[in-house]
């Protein structure tokens, strides 16, 4: 059996007084992890058996809770998504059941809800199953409940109840006279359908159509647009679609649950005739008003109206959505108002109770401001640690100094666009900008004015929003306390206001004095001057601070008084490893980051950017290797061509010794045997100057046939190739 949650979500109200149960109901609900159905169920397993009606003292109630703390209902219901949340008021969960399945768990029920106010999807199971249970009547063990939550958009384009008063209210009276969105058919349809299935045999199988208005709270859905540009900041307008004027039907979700508990448990043991309810708060709205007051609790307050059509160009909305947000309606619930004694948790509305909304935004979906301080000796890495603290967690950091810089601005800028008739603020913005400057020139430690706006930043709605980095500030106990502490004469308010300025975490940097002094030597000339880190003023600077940190009442003292344990941490290197170690030290001390994570569109865009990094560092990579092959190839071929031209040039040389060895014997035998001889005809040959000098020679050997050495001479000249002679005779 389902039990009732241990702790109930902010914004829930104390268990409701409603007609007595006596033994607990099956109820089915569909979709029950969508933001609508959840809420619904959980509200329904809070009930108990023997609660007692509205119209029973509250001290009857109280006994009947004393003697028995079993649930009313057991829910069971289907699901979207497998999750491992744990939903401990379910009792059973259905994913992807067959239609025979499914009709077999609704047949076990004794109430069956089906939300189609935000589920479109739904509608066609949603006819199926009231269709089949009407067919299936003769088959139910007891009375069933069909209840069918749909939405006010089958009256958006409904005539108006007086056309000479147009600001007469729609009720649940005159329903029949309802006209639905173009988009919204569907609904009205299903609407119909439901309505007459009840009327074959009310007392077996009744049915009931709630029309919820535009739902909000607990988080968000329809609305968390808004609710987030407003949070992040990063836009200094909100964007409003259409010219706003238009009235917005809505009710808080924890409202529609209770409602519907109400609903269920009424029917159950009364069976009242209307069988069609309006579900909205007193509220008339304007989509304006309630842009205006989101902007204005969690932003700048500022809006801008920008055309429908580009509505449609916001990722966020589905269409069923935007047509929901320019709706028309002024309605009125007045059926619920004579049935019910409903206790409302918002009964005038977003707009009214937008305190109560945004503190139940940011506890649902975690949305929780993170404060630090950092304190340190100068120079110790205050603002370096800082500054990746706030990377890292995306909050804002705050130093005095930027503080009064950005206020002084600010000022100036107000005084030059004061309003001529606005005399009395022109004034005061002029007194405390003169007071501001005047305390930075004559330097005379922090005044009262400038913690005044110190506390207005951090008090201003992007600290209290994402939260914040206070960097180097407090410096004494005297200044803690009167930046933190609650004054007595000023009660609860500054109690609250105290909460949302005080540091969760106090994070105390620290270092030797030898240590400091080698960091600020080695500073560039820029951050020297910048920081004011000239030797001698280091010096007073740092024995400043080491002597309020002998006090006895130091800034340490005052957090510690205050149950904040500082961090202590100790800096001995500069170096990138050891700032990674200090940054896990603070990540474990601090936890996880309570912002909101990259939206799909961002998670697509950082994929692609990683992609485009990822195939640039590739391609780099690539062209490397290959200017490396190349210049491998190229140092190769010069290699090899090298060792060409040097084998080359050693065989030509090998070449050359070998014909060297061979031309000896033979020039030896010519420089004795043909040499002298040649030389002697020759000789002959220029002193005679004969016409024919072959047929000279053939004469002078003819004369010296029979000598020996002439017939050597012609066997060697006709033999040798004369070529050869003239290269190798006269070397």
């Amino acid at each position: 059996m389902a039990t009732a949650p241990q702790q109930q979500t902010a914004g829930v109200m104390a268990e409701p007084r409603i007609a007595r149960i006596k033994q607990p109901k099956k109820v089915f609900m569909n979709s029950i992890d969508s933001y609508s159905s959840r809420y619904i169920s959980k509200l329904l397993c809070e009930c108990v058996l023997g609660a007692a009606g509205p119209e029973e003292e509250v001290e009857e109630v109280q006994e009947d809770l004393s003697h028995s703390s079993a649930a009313a209902f057991q829910l069971v219901g289907t699901v979207s998504h497998p999750s491992e949340e744990d939903r401990t008021y379910v009792l059973e969960e259905y994913f992807l059941l067959s239609r025979e399945e499914l009709l077999s768990k609704l047949m076990d029920c004794d109430v069956v809800l089906y939300n189609i106010s935000q589920h479109p999807e739904q509608l066609e199971e949603a006819l199926w199953a009231v269709s089949a249970l009407h067919n299936e009547m003769e088959r139910f063990s007891g009375p069933k409940l069909f209840i069918l939550i749909s939405t006010v958009m089958t009256w958006a384009c409904s005539k108006p109840v007086d056309p000479d008063d147009l600001e007469l209210p729609f009720t649940d009276e005159i329903f029949w006279s309802r006209r639905p969105h173009p988009n919204f058919k569907p609904h009205i349809d299903l609407e119909k359908r439901v309505v007459k299935m009840g009327k074959t045999n009310r007392m077996l199988f009744s049915t009931y159509v709630v029309a919820s208005g535009l739902q909000y709270g607990m988080g968000e859905q329809l609305f968390h647009y808004y609710f987030k540009k407003s949070w992040l900041g990063q836009e200094q307008e909100i964007s409003i679609f259409g010219d706003g004027k238009n009235i917005i039907p809505t009710i808080h979700i924890n409202d529609l649950a209770r409602l519907d508990m109400f609903v269920v448990q009424n029917i159950i043991e009364h069976q009242p005739k209307p069988y069609y309810l309006i579900a909205v708060d007193g509220s008339n709205n304007t989509m304006e008003q309630i842009v205006k007051a989101v902007a204005s609790e969690l932003g700048s307050g500022k809006i801008q109206k920008k055309p429908i059509d580009e509505a449609y160009l916001v990722q966020d909305f589905s269409v069923a959505e935007i047509d929901s947000m320019l709706v028309n309606l002024r309605m009125e619930a007045v059926h619920i108002k004579k049935l019910f004694s409903l206790s409302w948790l918002c009964e005038f509305g977003l707009v009214e109770n937008i305190e109560l909304v945004v503190e139940e935004y940011r506890q649902v979906r975690g949305l929780l401001p993170i404060r630090l301080c950092v304190l340190g000796p100068p120079a110790v890495g205050k603002s370096t640690v800082s500054k990746k603290i706030c990377e890292h967690y995306k909050l804002h950091h705050i130093t005095l100094k930027d503080t009064i810089s950005e206020t002084i601005s600010q000022l100036e800028a107000a005084v030059k666009k004061a309003d001529p008739d606005a005399k009395d603020s022109a004034a005061e913005a002029q007194e405390l900008l003169s007071s501001l400057k005047d305390a930075g020139e004559q330097n005379e430690g922090v005044l009262d004015e400038q913690l005044k706006v110190l506390k207005d930043k951090l008090m201003s709605n992007p600290c209290r929003n994402q939260g914040f980095v206070l960097d180097d500030f407090p410096k004494t106990y005297e200044q803690a306390k009167e930046l933190f502490e609650v004054e007595e004469h000023d009660g609860a308010s500054q109690t609250s206001y105290s909460r949302k300025v005080t540091p969760e975490f106090v994070l105390y940097l620290d270092a030797s004095d030898s240590f400091l002094m080698d960091r600020v030597m080695n500073l560039p000339e820029r951050l020297v001057q910048e920081h004011s880190y000239e030797p001698e003023l280091f010096l007073k600077r740092l024995a400043r601070f080491r002597e309020n940190s002998a006090e006895e009442e130091t800034v340490d003292n005052y957090f510690v008084e205050m149950d904040i344990s500082p961090l202590y941490l100790e800096i001995t290197s500069s170096h990138k490893p050891d700032c990674s170690l200090l940054m896990q030290k603070i990540v474990d001390t601090v936890g996880q980051p309570r912002n909101y994570g990259p939206s799909s569109q961002e998670v697509v865009e950082e994929e692609e950017r990683r992609k485009a990094e990822q195939r640039i560092r590739t391609e780099i990579q690539e062209r490397t290797e290959e200017e490396q092959k190349e210049a491998e190839e190229a140092r190769s071929r010069a290699k090899r061509w090298e060792d060409w031209i040097k084998s080359l040039e050693e065989v030509r040389q090998q070449e050359e010794e070998q014909l060297e060895a061979l031309s000896v014997p033979m020039r030896s035998y010519l420089m004795e045997h043909v040499l002298p001889t040649l030389t002697q005809g020759l000789t002959e040959c220029c002193r005679a100057q004969p016409p024919d000098p072959v047929d000279f020679l053939i004469h002078i050997q003819q004369q010296f046939y029979t000598s020996g050495f002439v017939w050597e001479f012609t066997r060697n000249l006709n033999s040798y190739d004369s070529r050869f002679l003239s290269c190798r005779l006269f070397p």
